[in-house]
């Protein structure tokens, strides 16, 4: 991910993942989020359901050198699990951000206010487009289900940086791996992510919920509490962090 708000991105996913209902990753999480092994803060995700659909809402803090960042996001989808409205605030060193985004006719209209600026953008509707905060598992567990519910076309990503950008998102898979959750074996689906050249490995359990995720950026990663990789992922370190429009970019650690 990339920015404030992030980039991110797989061939056709196995066949028995079809069978999967789209909204199987819509499961409650805890993460813990790293910097090469390093605890740097907490995300958390719940899901409640609604006669159309369900509400999502997304809990990021950081605390690091160089970066602190907080985030809340709530999210409104369908039940196909495309976006109805979302509405996040957060501070990324102690710059002030809010975005709020919703269909409008056959666009997207998405506002973002940073540092005392105000900018209206309206964006190419897609029906299977992520709005892709950095950090955001529930972002991460929305792209899982669409993936599964569009067989891996069509999905794109709503990228609130400067006034805001839609980019595809290419996905492939990889060789299943193994892990544990809470000490029990559970088999880990491979996934990697691809938006605007910037990768996203995601690891995957057997109910499609995320698991963990190596972001590009200076080795970051979100790790589900109870889950161990085996053997671990290494995050890489790509060659710089784009921050939030006017937030200070952080030094190399």
């Amino acid at each position: 991910m990339h920015t404030f708000i992030g980039k991110l991105a797989f061939l056709p996913l196995a066949g028995f993942l079809a069978l999967i209902p789209a909204d199987a990753s819509a499961q409650p999480g805890s993460f813990s989020i790293a910097q090469h092994g390093h605890p740097v803060g907490t995300a958390t995700v719940t899901f409640a359901g609604t006669p159309t659909g369900y509400d999502t809402t997304t809990i990021v803090r950081i605390a690091m050198q160089g970066l602190n960042y907080n985030l809340s996001k709530t999210e409104q989808l369908n039940s196909a699990n495309f976006l109805k409205h979302v509405q996040l605030s957060a501070t990324v060193n102690n710059a002030a951000v809010s975005v709020t985004a919703a269909p409008d006719s056959a666009q997207i209209l998405l506002n973002i206010s940073a540092n005392g600026r105000s900018t209206t953008t309206r964006l190419a509707y897609h029906p299977a487009a992520i709005f892709l905060p950095d950090f955001d598992p529930g972002a991460l567990d929305t792209l899982l289900a669409l993936a599964i519910s569009n067989n891996n076309r069509g999905l794109w990503a709503i990228i609130p940086k400067q006034a805001g950008t839609v980019a595809p998102i290419e996905l492939a898979t990889y060789a299943d791996l193994t892990g544990t959750i809470d000490s029990k074996p559970v088999v880990v689906h491979h996934l990697v992510a691809t938006i605007a050249g910037a990768k996203t490995d995601l690891f995957s359990g057997p109910e499609n919920q995320l698991l963990q995720a190596e972001l590009p950026q200076q080795g970051f990663a979100l790790v589900r509490k109870g889950f161990v990789l085996t053997p671990p992922a290494k995050a890489g370190a790509p060659p710089g962090y784009a921050a939030a429009p006017g937030a200070p970019t952080p030094p190399a650690q």
